[in-house]
């Protein structure tokens, strides 16, 4: 069973309300994103708030709003904010995201999303758990976050979203559809030579002059954490700490 929290460095994520308890695939997304002058982010559907938080302690002049409909992560997410040293420039708001857009939102420089996936796969049970993990009607729809995100980036804004390679390719052609262009993929796998699992996009207005292409394995050939990875968590992870 999962811990009811994860400490991290600087910060500690309470995860026992929420369905969807920080992943490796969270932290390396929260880690890899591009938030060079980032000025003003959104974490859309935040979950336990974990993308906002390390968005804070990465970005020290940008302000974060954070976005989840389910109450309960909601409440948690807004909770992990308040005992976190940033709290001061992370609002969260307990909104869907049509209702969200609603309220008129100021452009964005940066949105991060890790959304729903596993579309093919059998749902896991619990309503919570399954909305928060597998794509389906009461969940967002990939056309809803790329035409929200081609709608709220300012012209130089990126968008960053974490997906399965099968998920990707379909965000891929909505995103271009909406007006955004793919920009840059960082293709993750477990271990050397193994399957690519995850695929961080990033998008944007403006077509990059070609897709910048990066690999990222977890682990080395040993099973240990690999050093490519230390150093994208290092100032995130304990373990990571220097001794």
């Amino acid at each position: 069973m999962p811990n009811a929290y994860f400490q991290f460095q600087q910060f500690r994520v309470e995860q026992a309300a929420c369905a969807q308890k920080v992943s490796t695939d969270a932290c390396i997304l929260g880690a890899a994103a591009d938030l060079r002058a980032a000025t003003r982010v959104l974490d859309l559907g935040t979950g336990t708030g974990l993308l906002a938080l390390m968005t804070a302690q990465r970005a020290p002049a940008a302000r974060i709003e954070a976005i989840e409909i389910d109450p309960n992560a909601a409440a948690q997410a807004a909770a992990n904010v308040a005992a976190c040293p940033w709290a001061a420039r992370i609002r969260v708001w307990p909104l869907s995201l049509a209702a969200y857009a609603a309220t008129g939102p100021a452009a964005f420089s940066q949105i991060l999303c890790n959304p729903p996936f596993f579309r093919r796969s059998l749902p896991p049970p619990g309503a919570a758990r399954a909305l928060a993990r597998h794509a389906s009607p009461a969940s967002l729809t990939l056309e809803e976050i790329a035409v929200f995100a081609a709608a709220h980036l300012l012209p130089a804004g990126t968008f960053t979203v974490l997906l399965p390679p099968p998920e990707m390719r379909a965000f891929e052609a909505v995103a271009h559809t909406a007006g955004l262009a793919t920009q840059a993929r960082l293709l993750v796998r477990h271990r050397p030579g193994g399957r690519v699992s995850r695929v961080i996009g990033q998008f944007g207005r403006e077509p990059a002059p070609a897709i910048a292409a990066t690999e990222l394995c977890i682990t080395d050939d040993a099973d240990n954490y690999s050093g490519d990875f230390r150093r994208l968590l290092a100032d995130f992870y304990l373990a990571f700490l220097p001794k």
